[in-house]
């Protein structure tokens, strides 16, 4: 425990459980919008956001001097309660644990049925696949359902392409390892491909595909079908239950000589083999002898179970890292849950040698359980599992600080040889990664600061060139009216997005009266930053 702590602020701030990342928090400033917000009456940049139960998120992508060079920041999305406004963060990352099966496959051999395996490749960047596990082969079958699961990390902000090719093992192959197997020896029954994110939007998170020869596969029209596989996705977890603690103690011993102790808890578990394994921290306590800790999270599924054994040790903090004791005991969540229901403490205790015997002794201070509730952590595949979508909006600078479109230099130059463009790659970046989560892919698409050819300069245009609805079709839809969109305005100014976000919010307060499960994401590119504006209905 000596070394948790390489300085004073360091060592005082909460760590494990009460930490926060403060470049990772949903409700940091944006001065953008909240001047926006302000001019229309709201006050705080999360008023008009808590008062419709919605969700805000604005994540900021780094630029350097004028080339769009930017970064991904990590981020968890933080949900508001219409109600109580109590916020709840979910994860966007968990682990999935894949199965398999087929139908109706292919029969290579003459006096039996086929013997499949099915071989899982992830696709990289550059077109490569990358084995990541191959199943057991099932024997004479042409409907297999194969046991061996695959375990693989899903990230929302990431396309993850998947590929699957099933073979016929030959029978003399059958005592082999399946890893020693060479595939090339193997008769080839078919393939499929998908997107990590097309299984996890299915409503069972299950999805069927053809299998096609790798000929058809690669591209060739009136592909014939060899068959069906199935890919089962579920969450690999056990518990998502989280315990929120408050604890008290009183009567603290004094560990300085001119001062109080500065208290702090350490929570620890118990393996089966006996290894005191630290868990979450609270924070310093200044000067303090019956200290009130801020709220600490615990998982049940880091833990076990409520019945198995937690130790909670009290340390007088030093800045050297040499932390005293001064107190500790021996419980579990079930026993802290009891002392709460019961308004009850627990007596610390401090180990003493006496001879070849070691007891403990019973001291004064008392650990309190000032609150304890459980807590279903949501992940963000149950919110997609419960119905909701993420709806992607998009809207464009088209000032003139971007430079002359006809000119290499300007941001909206169109390359003859295909390269894309900065806006074009902010784009594809993101809608690649949204579309998944849209069922009707109809991309609500505007352009900013702008003046159409005999008119005057606009701050929120429909990309199509439509006076009525603003929708185009896929994201290809929104690169074709972008470059449509460059031919038919001329580049004005000032940048002002205003309008931008109210019509997208426009668009959301909709989904919110009809009590839709939607995410609005609204992504604005412009000269100077991207950032999103993201708006979520009451979850019931």
């Amino acid at each position: 425990m000596g070394n948790c702590c390489s300085d004073v602020a360091g060592g005082q701030s909460a760590v494990g459980g009460t930490g926060v990342n403060q470049g990772n928090q949903p409700n940091a400033p944006n001065e953008a919008v909240d001047a926006f917000l302000k001019s229309r009456g709201y006050q705080g940049l999360y008023s008009q956001i808590e008062a419709l139960g919605s969700l805000f998120l604005s994540i900021y992508f780094d630029f350097h001097s004028m080339l769009f060079n930017y970064t991904y920041i990590s981020f968890s999305l933080c949900f508001v309660n219409h109600i109580d406004f109590k916020k709840q963060y979910i994860s966007l990352f968990v682990h999935l644990q894949l199965s398999l099966s087929a139908t109706s496959l292919r029969d290579r051999d003459v006096l039996s049925k086929s013997d499949p395996m099915a071989v899982l490749y992830s696709k990289e960047k550059d077109g490569s696949l990358k084995e990541l596990t191959r199943t057991e082969v099932v024997l004479n079958s042409l409907n297999p359902k194969w046991i061996t699961k695959y375990t693989m990390a899903y990230y929302f902000e990431t396309v993850q392409n998947l590929v699957f090719h099933v073979y016929d093992i030959d029978t003399q192959f059958h005592n082999q390892d399946v890893k020693m197997l060479k595939l090339e020896e193997q008769d080839f029954l078919g393939e499929a491909s998908c997107t990590l994110a097309q299984i996890v939007t299915k409503s069972d998170r299950s999805l069927t595909m053809d299998l096609v020869s790798g000929e058809q596969f690669s591209g060739q029209a009136h592909a014939r079908k060899f068959g069906k596989l199935t890919i089962f996705a579920e969450e690999s977890i056990s518990s998502k239950t989280t315990v929120e603690l408050k604890l008290r103690c009183s009567e603290l011993e004094s560990k300085d000589l001119f001062s109080k102790s500065d208290p702090f808890l350490v929570v620890s578990k118990t393996t089966e083999s006996g290894i005191v394994v630290p868990i979450c921290k609270t924070e310093v306590m200044k000067n303090d002898h019956s200290p009130t800790w801020k709220p600490v999270f615990l998982k049940i599924q880091q833990i076990g179970s409520k019945e198995n054994p937690l130790i909670i040790e009290c340390y007088d903090f030093n800045s050297n890292g040499k932390h005293s004791l001064i107190g500790k005991i021996q419980t579990s969540l079930l026993d802290l849950e009891k002392l709460h229901s019961a308004g009850t403490s627990a007596n610390l205790f401090i180990p003493t040698a006496m001879g070849p015997k070691q007891e403990n002794k019973v001291l004064k201070s008392q650990l309190f359980v000032e609150s304890y509730s459980e807590k279903i952590q949501y992940t963000f595949l149950d919110y997609l599992a419960f119905g909701y979508e993420l709806n992607f909006m998009v809207a464009i600078d088209f000032t003139a600080s971007n430079g002359n479109p006809r000119l290499p230099d300007s941001l909206h130059y169109i390359d003859p040889s295909g390269r894309p463009n900065a806006y074009q790659r902010a784009i594809l970046d993101v809608g690649e990664v949204l579309q998944f989560y849209d069922s009707d892919k109809r991309f609500p698409a505007w352009g900013f600061g702008a003046r159409p050819i005999d008119g005057p300069v606009s701050h929120c245009f429909n990309l199509n060139g439509s006076s009525t609805y603003c929708e185009v079709e896929g994201i290809q839809g929104i690169m074709m009216a972008y470059i449509s969109a460059l031919h038919n305005v001329s580049l004005a100014g000032p940048t002002l997005f205003g309008p931008v976000i109210t019509s997208a919010a426009h668009i959301a307060s909709q989904s919110l009266t009809n009590r839709e499960r939607k995410y609005f994401v609204l992504l604005i590119i412009t000269v100077h930053f991207i950032f999103y504006v993201i708006y979520l209905p009451p979850f019931s």
